[in-house]
């Protein structure tokens, strides 16, 4: 029989389907490695789950339920919504639960809780799920009533997504990361650009990608309307999964002749320090474009840009400096195990020392939720994968999504900056990124 050449997508999507080869459009129903919910879609799924008259889930050890987005709790409906999942992981026997204090944001937690690896097929009722397509998996973002019919059936179905092929090369220069990468690819295709088509990583250029690069690029396929985002499985990417944990991967690649929508190529190396301007991620700008535009606040985190490494570009940018008196700064490592690795790092004395406050895991401003809401008028340059219209806050504020080195710099300089002009010094690429 001719074997239909396949994407890596399409590769996953067939062996959790059960089926020799699929094809762009087709409809299937595949086996589901992890379900996952969060504090502000867990509870309806929780409600719909009983209202089809379910009693039991499928597989307690494949549901996750983390709180992060209004934790810790900000008020009494929070608190509410919270108390639904605690419940809810008692009654069935879901461990992994996360309550404040343990966990974090949940696309930095399930990758370092080894919960994910490779060629897994994921749904979470977050349309950020897609981030977990840096270790080669599957993943995509659902409602809370697809996620109530797979925490009773342990299956859920797909339109086999096409694909756009996204070939890196060359080397980045310096301050330029991951984050400029994508809102570059963003800016280039559009909101819609990938609408339900897979983005497929590729090209000698991954091997220039630490980890928390690419869990910062497939973070972002959504704002390209993608489907899911995903990169090849490449040494990086198996050590990674060792040191956390995870299952031993089963390896897809796309085949040499995979079907493809279109090819694009990107030099790493002409790619600028990007900045998105309001109100949409596609909206961008080189950011020596548009120095000096005036802001009141600055967020360095989020389940995009609260990584280590993350932590570690903007405390090498504040060390010995204070910030501007202008700003607010808020810093938000994603997850417990990062804030503790910060902490014996000395990046939390920098951040304190230069007049930032640290926050406990959520993801509290980037949503508006709670943590650094903006006022009327009010701008901020945030590392955050979202800038729409009042997305953190008054409809008449504004959010300019940046790199942690960019947001660094201008929460030093009180006003929109880049690096190389409040730093002498190019940083060790090495050193920012190990593990």
């Amino acid at each position: 029989m001719h074997e239909v050449p396949m994407t890596m997508t399409q590769k996953i999507l067939a062996r959790k389907a059960g089926l020799d080869s699929v094809s762009a459009g087709q409809l299937i129903e595949a086996e589901l490695d992890l379900m996952l919910g969060n504090d502000i879609t867990a509870p309806p799924a929780i409600r719909e789950f009983a209202r089809i008259g379910c009693e039991r889930v499928h597989s307690a050890e494949r549901i996750a339920l983390v709180p992060d987005h209004f934790t810790p709790n900000k008020d009494i409906k929070a608190a509410e919504q919270v108390a639904v999942m605690r419940r809810f992981a008692q009654v069935q026997g879901i461990d992994h639960y996360w309550e404040t204090g343990r966990g974090g944001i949940e696309h930095a937690l399930l990758p370092e809780q080894g919960l994910i690896t490779a060629s897994d097929c994921i749904i979470g009722a977050d349309s950020h799920t897609c981030t977990y397509g840096a270790l080669g998996a599957f993943a995509t973002g659902v409602g809370s009533t697809d996620l109530a019919c797979a925490m009773a059936t342990g299956r859920t179905w797909f339109k086999v997504p096409s694909a756009i092929k996204v070939e890196l090369k060359g080397r980045l220069s310096s301050w330029v990361s991951g984050k400029d990468i994508v809102l570059y690819l963003i800016g280039r295709i559009g909101v819609d650009g990938a609408r339900y088509r897979s983005i497929e990583y590729a090209g000698e250029g991954i091997e220039e990608l630490s980890m928390d690069e690419r869990f910062t690029i497939a973070n972002m396929g959504i704002e390209a309307g993608a489907k899911n985002a995903i990169f090849p499985v490449d040494g990086q990417t198996r050590a990674y999964l060792a040191a956390v944990g995870a299952r031993t991967p089963e390896i897809f690649e796309a085949d040499p002749d995979a079907p493809y929508d279109e090819i694009i190529t990107i030099d790493l190396a002409k790619i600028p320090l990007t900045v998105s301007l309001p109100h949409l991620p596609s909206n961008t700008r080189e950011a020596d474009a548009v120095r000096g535009m005036p802001i009141d606040q600055v967020v360095i985190g989020s389940c995009t840009n609260g990584h280590i490494s993350d932590l570690r570009i903007a405390a090498s940018i504040m060390k010995g400096k204070k910030l501007a008196d202008s700003i607010r700064c808020i810093v938000i490592p994603a997850t417990q195990k990062i804030y503790l690795q910060a902490l014996h790092e000395g990046l939390l004395d920098i951040f304190v020392e230069a007049g930032a406050v640290v926050s406990t895991p959520t993801c509290g401003p980037c949503l508006g939720g709670h943590m650094g809401i903006l006022a009327k008028g009010e701008r901020a340059v945030s590392t955050t994968n979202r800038n729409f219209v009042g997305r953190m806050g008054h409809v008449e504020s504004e959010v300019i999504l940046a790199s942690p080195a960019v947001a660094a710099a201008s929460a030093v300089a009180g006003v929109l900056e880049t690096p190389e002009h409040v730093c002498r010094e190019k940083p060790d690429r090495r050193e920012l990124y190990r593990p």
